[in-house]
């Protein structure tokens, strides 16, 4: 089931006929994606930012030696692309692939920006754009936060803690696969599978699959973080 836009941060409080105006104005174009398929290659320029409508979007960066790290994720009403797209014939530095199969709203945001009229529509959007983009910056700063720990259970627990944070609960979802997850951490995968068995274990967590539940009790008692 697709997203309403309306539902989304970069068209909030704008009407269904707003709407209709500003995907006409900017080139609205939907496309569909399968599992594993390039959204946006590394080395080429966009001047087109992307909205999840549904499945998910991850960001990857690839070095010349083939290792990847995923530096965030984009489900549902996110968006990505948004930096490379104000800037006029700046390479993506990144590439961007469907996680499962997904529908990408492509927007031409640089005709906005290049207009010389400031009426209402442009500067509301502009605005909600820039709430997009902060918001972008803040999952960067929380994922330079979770690779900073020098162990994959320090990591591991930097991470967890923040999505039980954000469910509000000891109970969670993750959005990445184990590989995924492995270089979102910029950890060996193995390795990092290795220590979650090893967390199980201990009684820290448990898991099956994507779906995780942190063992409060024993975090606290191990004074390892708040939950």
């Amino acid at each position: 089931m697709k997203i309403n836009l309306l539902d989304t941060e970069l068209f909030r409080g704008f009407d269904e006929e707003e709407t209709r105006i500003l995907l006409q104005s900017l080139e609205a174009d939907e496309k569909n994606y399968k599992k594993g398929q390039v959204i946006l290659r590394e080395g080429e320029p966009t001047n087109r930012i992307g909205i999840v409508l549904s499945g998910m979007a991850v960001v990857m960066y690839s070095d010349m030696w083939g290792n990847n790290s995923i530096l965030g994720n984009s489900p549902p009403g996110a968006v990505f692309a948004e930096v490379y797209a104000c800037i006029p014939d700046r390479p993506l530095p990144v590439s961007v692939y469907a996680a499962a199969e997904t529908d990408i709203l492509f927007l031409n945001v640089r005709k906005m920006m290049t207009c010389d009229t400031a009426d209402s529509f442009n500067m509301r959007f502009i605005r909600n754009l820039l709430t997009v983009c902060a918001g972008k910056s803040l999952q960067l700063s929380s994922r330079i936060l979770h690779t900073s720990p020098k162990s994959i259970r320090g990591r591991l627990l930097s991470y967890f803690s923040e999505c039980a944070r954000k469910a509000g609960d000891c109970s969670f979802e993750i959005p990445y696969s184990r590989q995924q997850l492995a270089d979102y951490l910029g950890v060996d995968r193995s390795s990092m599978c290795s220590e979650l068995s090893k967390m199980q274990k201990d009684g820290l967590i448990r898991y099956e699959k994507k779906q995780f539940v942190i063992n409060k009790q024993e975090a606290v008692r191990q004074d390892l973080f708040p939950v």
